[in-house]
């Protein structure tokens, strides 16, 4: 009977069933009517490793940070609890805590160029005594960002009365008069003598008995200080797309266009370059690198994506110069599917490793492929994101749309995988083995909205996909669940809790949080 049991047990269970999403909560949320201001599109969004800190950026170089709040209740993580038996209702929750100013708008004299405000990444690094540091950058610069609770200090005693104080708190001098003061030798300064009848303040006649220097003590009230620690600058040329930090928590890289710099944390003033694609005569030039990072946990490894479609594996014990490459990651084009718009959406915007560094996640335009880095004979899966808008590239190519960046992201856990699409819709695909989870959300407070209303769920099979196609095809305008498209609002960066089912993803200068 025992033998049974285990027998039973030891039989691998089916794929995990879908999930269903629901409604967090929103920051941000327009009002009907209301302008959406430039500045405050979000561009950037990242968790902290414990998932209890967020932080976004915008467009306008500011950097906002929230913290969590369900978990600090009852002390622990939610999963602990969960662990415990204890009696979970609510939802995961964040507040506010602090934004600053990360960049400002430059001008570049010797290129004649702006460079604008923009975050367009920002990582978080190990925290150390309670303070929380992370990386932001624009184009062009890099700054470490240190943010701590510091207690206020106040002034409490002073030789003055206070309610005999004007202005900010300070004494009420004679600016009435314009005439010089007469000062006394040593200092001195007779400008009692001169006082305008308005001024109630005077010094007694026998002058003060002592001279008390004003008393500061700490107050139990804090306030968040963000200071910059650090500002890494003038080591690209082109655009920076992708900083990465590294596993062994002393190091980082930056990427641009056509080269990746490696830091250290500690220094500002010099950079190590270790990757660098650009060709002797620019006009031999045929890919650029679109985005890079670190491998989560062996510290030797990164791996930088390309125009072209293809992931780069490199091992930084190979060589100091990492031009060539441990292991190539790319996708055979089928014959005969070659067209004028074959490169452009085959161009990689974003890669992420899994939590384990096994599997490697890649988005271009149309699909998101997942790779297993022992095999690089192709994708291990492939999720059409938005097929429908094939016969539309055309039309996208036209407003610029066809070069959006789009973002993806893995669950903690590695069984799923999510990135966005057009008119504010997200979509979320199951990669464990056998699942055909496939769900449509949409940025709003009914996340579900655009579900297609029969129970079914669209397979990956490739018939399936096909007549995903046939649809789109049919119905110009409209996406696969038969809603209206539009390339105006695009969801293009989110990110996965990284221990629980929760996504923050942007709409414009919207975040919502769901969770399942």
């Amino acid at each position: 009977m025992n033998g049974g049991d285990e027998v039973a047990a030891a039989t691998p269970a089916g794929p995990p069933p879908a999930l269903e999403w629901k409604f967090s909560q929103v920051f941000g949320e327009r009002t009907a009517g209301e302008e959406l201001q430039e500045v405050d599109i979000i561009s950037a969004i990242e968790f902290d490793k414990t998932g209890d800190h967020l932080a976004t950026g915008d467009r306008g170089g500011r950097v906002v940070l929230f913290e969590r709040t369900d978990t600090k209740d009852h002390g622990g993580s939610r999963r602990d609890l969960e662990r415990m038996d204890y009696p979970i209702t609510r939802h995961p929750e964040f507040r506010y805590k602090t934004e600053f100013q990360s960049h400002e708008p430059e001008f570049d004299y010797l290129k004649s160029l702006e460079i604008e405000e923009k975050i367009n990444k920002i990582r978080w690094c190990q925290t150390a005594n309670g303070a929380l540091f992370l990386l932001s950058t624009n184009d062009k610069t890099i700054k470490f960002w240190k943010v701590q609770e510091k207690k206020v200090k106040k002034i409490s005693e002073m030789n003055v009365d206070p309610s005999k104080a004007v202005g900010n708190g300070s004494v009420a001098s004679s600016s009435n008069s314009s005439a010089p003061k007469p000062y006394l030798a040593n200092g001195g300064c007779t400008d009692r003598l001169h006082n305008s009848s308005g001024n109630d303040f005077s010094i007694p006649a026998g002058g003060f008995p002592s001279l008390r220097l004003p008393v500061v003590v700490t107050s139990a009230e804090t306030s968040l200080v963000a200071r910059c620690r650090r500002v890494y600058a003038h080591a690209h040329d082109y655009h920076i797309n992708s900083i990465s930090n590294n596993s062994d928590g002393e190091t980082f890289i930056s990427a641009d266009d056509l080269r990746i710099n490696l830091w250290n944390l500690e220094i500002s003033n010099q950079s190590f370059n270790i990757v660098d694609v650009k060709p002797g005569n620019m006009e031999d030039l045929t890919e650029v690198i679109t985005s890079a990072e670190f491998h989560p946990n062996q510290c030797n490894m990164l791996a930088y994506s390309s125009s072209k479609g293809s992931i780069r594996l490199i091992d930084l014990r190979q060589s100091a110069l990492c031009d060539s490459h441990a292991k190539l990651f790319e996708e055979q084009e089928a014959p005969g599917s070659r067209s004028f718009f074959t490169e452009i959406i085959a161009s990689i915007s974003d890669i992420k490793f899994a939590k384990d560094g096994r599997y490697l996640l890649s988005r271009d335009y149309m699909t998101l492929k997942l790779w297993d880095i022992n095999m690089d004979s192709g994708p291990v899966s492939t999720f059409q994101v938005h097929e429908y808008l094939r016969p539309k590239l055309c039309d996208l190519y036209e407003n610029d749309s066809i070069f959006d960046k789009f973002e993806c992201c893995l669950s903690g856990d590695g069984s799923r995988v999510a990135t966005g699409s057009y008119s504010n819709l997200f979509r979320v695909f199951g990669c464990s083995p056998g699942s055909t989870e496939a769900t449509t959300l949409e940025a709003s407070k009914n996340p579900m909205r655009r579900q297609v209303q029969t129970p079914s769920r669209p397979s990956r099979s490739l018939t399936t996909l096909t007549r995903v196609v046939r649809r789109g095809a049919e119905s110009p305008g409209v996406d696969a669940n038969g809603n209206s498209f539009d390339s105006a609002t695009k969801l293009l960066h989110l990110a996965w809790h990284p221990t629980e089912n929760s996504i923050a993803c942007a709409a414009a200068n919207s975040l919502y949080m769901y969770y399942a």
